[in-house]
């Protein structure tokens, strides 16, 4: 369902979803979960399994989004002895 012609912002939200391929990380709960697909021209689809909500991403915006998440920027502000804590 990709292609290489990029979607602009507003045009994601008027995109077919019946034919996305959602995926899941292995083992997760199917009725409380996060699920992305991969769309037309670069997007990507992000939904809550309990809700059905889905927010849309520009190409751009999603690799924003995967690197953040790499750097860890969206790690809560807590010390070493509380990181440690929450791992166990």
């Amino acid at each position: 369902m990709t292609t290489d012609v990029p979607v602009a912002k507003a045009g994601l939200y008027t995109l077919d979803l019946r034919a996305a391929r959602w995926l899941a990380a292995p083992g997760s709960d199917p009725t409380n979960r996060l699920e992305v697909a991969y769309l037309t021209g670069g997007a990507t689809a992000l939904r809550h399994s309990a809700t059905g909500k889905v927010l849309f991403f520009t190409s751009a915006e999603w690799i924003a989004f995967v690197r953040g998440c790499q750097d860890g920027e969206f790690e809560p502000d807590i010390d070493e002895a509380e990181h440690q804590a929450v791992r166990r």
